[in-house]
């Protein structure tokens, strides 16, 4: 079992990126897929979850901003964070939970400058 994310990078407040998490590997179906961020010193937070259904739960921080969406059929899950903000700067990790397992991605660091 793989994850692979990227699109992480340096972006001034209000500008937007995407991030996106690639899953192999695998071999039975994928519960939820989500994302997950970790600033210094802080603990990793939920920041937005797709289910298997397509049901979307997002933090009260991002809601309105971010949007996640998820490719069943090729193991994917993107986030869209548009009007980004310099406490939106933390290290975002993909996750996947299948069968009651999770499966975390490498993380990659999004910055915001003010």
């Amino acid at each position: 079992v793989q994850l692979q994310a990227s699109g992480g990078g340096l972006v001034h407040t209000g500008g937007s990126l995407k991030l996106s998490c690639a899953a192999s590997g695998f071999k039975f179906d994928i519960n939820t897929m989500g994302w997950f961020r970790q600033a210094p010193g802080r603990q990793r937070d939920l920041v937005a979850l797709i289910s298997n259904i397509g049901s979307t739960y997002y933090a009260d921080s991002v809601k309105g901003r971010f949007t996640i969406s998820g490719d069943r059929a090729k193991n994917t899950v993107a986030l869209q964070m548009n009007s980004l903000k310099p406490e939106d700067t933390a290290v975002y990790y993909c996750q996947i939970v299948s069968r009651g397992d999770a499966y975390w991605g490498q993380g990659t660091q999004v910055t915001v400058s003010s």
